[in-house]
């Protein structure tokens, strides 16, 4: 199976809309700790090698093309919405609110994004979501990378706050220690209060 290309970018330049945005999020699924986005505007003269879906490479190749990105695009945005920010507005308005934020980061200002999944983020300029977007654009794939990385990299932050939950290796998810330390110590102030079994343990103890 091919991996993602540069080919939406080209079309899109060669209809005059430079530079193009890659933004991608990770960290819906977690029961705690942020959802975080990227945008990558890639540079067309010197294209990142080794770069793929981040759910399809290990993390140490992640690492590697994680550093072709960083020393090779154009600009790179990185953006944050805490666990808080996710129990207020929802995951998905989360998820959009930090791929906006990401591409607000970025040190040019891009005349189109290609954005993976459904949706379209709150932005000022024109915009594609693209259904399975980190598998087929390379810039999407590009900062599904950056996120992926940046926001393990917080959540081996987090787990010197936190040591018990085993943050560092499982980043949040459902994982059996994450649980166990949920049912002996109970939640920190990083964990996703409207998520299940979060949300059903509130309830129990109503």
């Amino acid at each position: 199976m091919s991996g993602p290309d540069y080919q939406h970018e080209i079309d899109l330049r060669q209809r005059g809309l430079w530079p193009v945005a890659g933004v991608d999020e990770v960290g819906r699924g977690p029961l705690a700790g942020p959802v975080c986005a990227a945008a990558v505007i890639l540079d067309p003269e010197n294209l990142p090698v080794g770069v793929n879906d981040s759910k399809v490479l290990s993390a140490k190749q992640r690492d590697a093309a994680f550093d072709q990105i960083m020393t090779r695009a154009l600009a790179v945005g990185v953006a944050f919405v805490t666990a808080a920010e996710i129990d207020t507005l929802n995951i998905r308005q989360a998820s959009l609110a930090a791929m906006a934020r990401a591409v607000g980061a970025l040190a040019l200002t891009p005349a189109y994004a290609l954005v993976d999944g459904r949706d379209r983020p709150p932005l000022s300029y024109p915009s594609s979501p693209i259904i399975n977007g980190d598998s087929i654009s390379l810039s999407i794939a590009a900062a599904s990378i950056v996120a992926k990385v940046a926001r393990d990299g917080m959540m081996r932050q987090l787990a010197t706050l936190y040591p018990d939950y085993g943050f560092e290796t499982n980043a949040g998810y459902a994982a059996k220690r994450h649980l166990a330390a949920l049912d002996a110590i109970g939640p920190t102030p990083i964990h996703r209060f409207s998520f299940a079994p979060l949300s059903r343990r509130n309830a129990d103890k109503a």
